[in-house]
């Protein structure tokens, strides 16, 4: 029966083991890479770019192509000639040519070059959504992993203050029993314990919630139950200045404003294109055989070389060029000022979260030293409450100082790291 019992409480034990499996920040990041749904659309739409990317696309390859052409009929066929006449029912005619030929523009006012050039463009401009997707997400694993973290050290102070409540629970059933208190002093001390423990459910309730979160956003099985490490330090090490250089030379949304401008530039430079000539050379070789049933010549075959150029030069189409061009130089001119309000968005987003790191720095330092207060305060209290020199009350009102202490450092701290994160993802220096 004793080995029994052991055997249930090692399978219990690895059970909550596997159930609660440890996983790391690296681990979550690694994951949301693998499997985010909006990275893998981003990645995607990069694959199709790069595709894009290609010489042919721009019109700098000849078009090389293999061409038949058989006709056939049956006609009633009458001819004269020389005075005679000849009549022929259901004459059978053959026409068939084939080959290949080939088709290549030369000079189109440099539009290739420009086209070529906006295609490298676009597919930079799908890295750098592919890099805001990933600090988007990467992100919010961040927030979501720190705020697990922050809970289980709630759920630990709320461990913490249960053990105490326990203690004093004891502590007031003893001194009953011995008549040295009321039966009031056990039941207060119940109602205090079963407050405690009930907060410990609703905040045990939040930690399942925000690990569905985390799971979610790491695209696997949302009912995945875990643990994360109890570590939550802020890098209290950043500048602004330093940031606003980051953000100038790394922000995805940005660069991606600046790629905009340098394609729609490269779209006026096609459309001038239009105002220039446009020279195609062509060449094949072609075989061709005909066949009649009746006429002077009844059977033929050809094959040969063909080549030539030809070019065109626009006149007038009206006015479309030029309408076209107005239309392009407005869309430069909004890509401009587009960049002008995402840099000073950007600089209204990185001096308002910069504030609140620091200010939520102060808070940390403080609440720090508030923890400190609250636990040594605890400490005596507790140690008074045993030897009955301290009513229940003031026991119990030390005891709620320690956990709010805690609960308003953890916040405070998480807090902190909430800008500090925001801030990298700004300057595009969080680091995946």
């Amino acid at each position: 029966m004793q080995r029994y019992t052991v055997f249930l409480f090692v399978l219990f034990g690895l059970q909550l083991s596997s159930a609660q499996q440890l996983l790391t920040l690296e681990e979550a990041i690694k994951i949301a890479l693998e499997n985010n749904f909006d990275i893998q659309l981003a990645k995607n739409n990069l694959k199709i770019d790069e595709t894009n990317n290609y010489i042919g696309n721009a019109g700098m390859l000849p078009n090389v192509s293999a061409n038949i052409t058989d006709t056939n009929s049956r006609t009633n066929t009458t001819q004269v000639q020389g005075g005679t006449e000849r009549t022929l029912n259901g004459a059978k005619n053959l026409n068939l040519n084939y080959g290949v030929s080939l088709d290549w523009t030369v000079f189109d006012g440099l539009k290739m070059f420009a086209r070529k050039e906006q295609l490298n463009k676009l597919e930079q401009q799908g890295q750098a959504e592919l890099k805001s997707a990933i600090l988007s997400k990467i992100s919010a694993v961040y927030l979501a992993y720190y705020d697990l973290v922050q809970q289980q050290q709630q759920i630990k102070a709320l461990d913490t203050t249960i053990v105490i409540s326990k203690e004093r629970l004891q502590t007031a059933q003893n001194r009953y029993s011995i008549g040295k208190a009321a039966k009031l002093e056990v039941l207060n001390a119940q109602v205090d314990l079963n407050t405690d423990e009930s907060l410990l459910i609703q905040q045990k309730e939040q930690f399942k919630a925000s690990q569905i979160q985390l799971n979610t956003l790491l695209a696997r099985d949302v009912a995945l139950e875990f643990s994360v490490l109890n570590a939550l330090e802020v890098d209290d090490r950043l500048v602004l200045d330093d940031l606003k250089n980051l953000a100038k030379s790394q922000n995805p949304q940005l660069q991606a404003q600046v790629l905009n401008k340098n394609i729609a530039e490269l779209q006026l430079k096609q459309v001038k294109a239009g105002r220039y000539p446009t020279v195609k050379v062509n060449t094949g070789y072609t075989i061709g055989r005909t066949e009649a049933s009746l006429g002077f010549i009844t059977q033929s075959q050809s094959r040969g070389l063909t080549y030539g150029f030809s070019a065109s030069v626009p006149i007038f189409q009206g006015s479309q060029i030029s309408r076209n061009e107005k239309i392009a130089k407005l869309q430069v001119t909004n890509a401009e000022i587009t960049i002008k309000q995402q840099e000073l968005l950007l600089e209204s987003q990185l001096q308002s979260a910069f504030a609140s790191y620091l200010s939520n720095k102060k808070l940390v330092e403080m609440e720090a030293k508030n923890v400190s207060i609250a636990e040594q305060n605890l400490d005596i209290t507790l140690a008074k409450f045993k030897i009955g020199t301290i009513t229940p009350v003031e026991f119990r009102t030390a005891q709620q100082g320690f956990i709010e202490a805690k609960v308003r450092y953890s916040n405070a701290l998480y807090q902190t790291k909430i800008y500090e994160i925001s801030l990298k993802e700004l300057a595009g220096s969080l680091t995946f």
